[in-house]
């Protein structure tokens, strides 16, 4: 349900880069290393964990991740049954390693969440638990969360059940492979089951009156000791691999619904002002919005390779903000909906990288097995909404830095170049600057001109200023279409 970009780094150890980043660490006070008695703590817990009785090592669990990704929270395997599907979860055990209270939880709750960067990562738990002992590596017996929820030949959930258990994962599979292996038709039996699922929960999420915003993503890499940056396409896999999360997320909430305790992951509806808006936005950039289309399926219309499309799915992100959590024991919070997904959902799947999920699978584990929630979990529940408001406001500061660092780097050598673009967003009371996209390389930077900017318009943009210590990054119009006026659908 991604309402910005996302970036995808490749290792690069250029002086710029680590430059660019030390002073990134240094602006936003950012933690270089855990302290010596919280690794201490950490060795102890990786060779100490607890252990669950049932064995469930028989399950050809396998992960699918980033390539390079050693951070493994997630194992899963799919199959068809009589009835429909059965979907088996393994969710990294933290709990198993870590304690109430301990050096490790306590910096884990400082920190809320992993923040990624270029070269570097700055972990929620020291490497030998997030890399090594809770991570779900293959061929390593791990103590883990299995989910296993039961689907109809619909995709509709019909049974849940989590439990500790030991588990084994076969392989770990990176996006692109499983996709190269799915395309040349040598892929395992399992993929098309998780495509048939993946395509179900899909078609439901659009029942509901779900939407995603497809932004495009940004890559960025170092090629002959030069930034390169391009757009990358997601690949259907990740599609159907992100449904199976977002199905168990929406499993966890629903349990916890039910039993009045937990924490959801909230999104405040729409305001009717603003897809309002958004229809005047349309017409501008002269895209269809039949009145019986609803914003979603709005939404679903648009192409993401599409400049004008984009500029469109840019101003569409006014519409989901206010994303936060909300704790609650005996009675539901007012807010309870994840409006994006058109359903309650909370966060239980990357305990590894996100404080809170370990606490969303503990109240579930008790809830499963019919115990009380233990008292640590609970009493942690009511702070986590502030702690992970806090996590996240620093992890989208440090994105965007690292952002902006990368664009001024790769465009540092060309300045006084001109560039194809187009006009995306256009600033609220003073239309001469905005914003636009260049595709080759892949950025989108802040432009000013002499006269009002065309929201969607194509342009050429003069570099003026590509500063990477700085990380600032900025064009002048130079040309922009006579016809940018015109509506889309006349002009191509």
């Amino acid at each position: 349900m991604s309402t910005t970009r996302r970036i995808h780094v490749r290792p690069a150890g250029e002086p710029v880069l680590v430059q660019g980043m030390r002073a990134i660490h240094d602006d936003l006070k950012l933690p270089s290393a855990f302290p010596p008695e919280v690794e201490a703590a950490a060795a102890q817990a990786a060779a100490n964990p607890s252990w669950p009785e049932l064995d469930r090592s028989d399950i050809e669990l396998v992960t699918i991740d980033p390539a390079g990704s050693m951070d493994l929270d997630q194992a899963l395997h799919v199959e068809r049954t009589t009835g429909g599907y059965r979907v088996h979860y393994a969710i990294a055990d933290v709990a198993a390693f870590v304690s109430a209270g301990d050096p490790v939880d306590l910096e884990a709750h400082r920190r809320g969440e992993t923040l990624y960067g270029a070269d570097t990562k700055i972990p929620l738990h020291p490497t030998v638990l997030s890399e090594g002992a809770v991570s779900l590596l293959p061929d390593q017996l791990r103590p883990a969360l299995l989910w296993t929820i039961e689907l109809d030949r619909a995709g509709e959930s019909t049974a849940v059940d989590v439990r500790r258990a030991k588990v084994k994962s076969r392989a770990r599979l990176d996006y692109a492979g499983v996709q190269q292996r799915i395309d040349a038709g040598t892929a395992g039996p399992m993929w098309a089951v998780l495509r048939e699922i993946g395509e179900l929960r899909r078609q439901r999420e659009f029942a509901r009156g779900g939407v995603s915003l497809p932004l495009p993503e940004q890559e960025i890499s170092v090629v002959d000791g030069r930034w390169k940056l391009a757009f990358r396409a997601r690949l259907p896999i990740e599609d159907w691999n992100e449904q199976i999360s977002l199905l168990v997320g929406m499993a966890a909430a629903g349990l916890m619904v039910q039993a009045k305790v937990g924490l959801l992951r909230t999104l405040p509806p729409p305001d009717p002002r603003a897809v309002e808006r958004l229809r005047v936005t349309a017409r501008v950039l002269g895209i269809g919005w039949p009145p019986g289309l609803d914003y979603p399926g709005f939404i679903r219309s648009l192409d993401p390779a599409n400049d004008i499309h984009v500029a469109m799915l840019t101003a569409c992100t006014t519409v989901l903000r206010g994303a936060g959590y909300a704790a609650f024991d005996g009675a539901l919070p007012a807010q309870s909906m994840h409006s994006a997904l058109a359903a309650q959902y909370t966060h239980a799947t990357a305990p590894l990288r996100r404080l809170v999920d370990r606490y969303t699978g503990e109240v579930c584990l008790a809830l499963c097995a019919k115990q009380p929630v233990p008292a640590w979990a609970l009493a942690a529940l009511p702070g986590l909404p502030a702690t992970m408001q806090a996590s996240g406001h620093r992890a989208g500061q440090y994105e965007s830095a690292v952002l902006n660092l990368a664009e001024a780097a790769a465009l540092a050598p060309r300045l006084g170049e001109v560039f194809d673009g187009a006009i995306v967003e256009v600033a609220h009371g003073d239309p001469a600057r905005g914003t636009v996209i260049v595709r080759d390389p892949a950025v989108e930077a802040g432009i000013s001109g002499s006269a009002p900017l065309s929201l969607g318009a194509d342009v050429r943009a003069s570099l003026v200023e590509a500063d990477p210590m700085r990380r600032v990054t900025r064009f002048e119009l130079a040309q922009q279409r006579a016809d940018a006026n015109v509506p889309m659908n006349a002009r191509r």
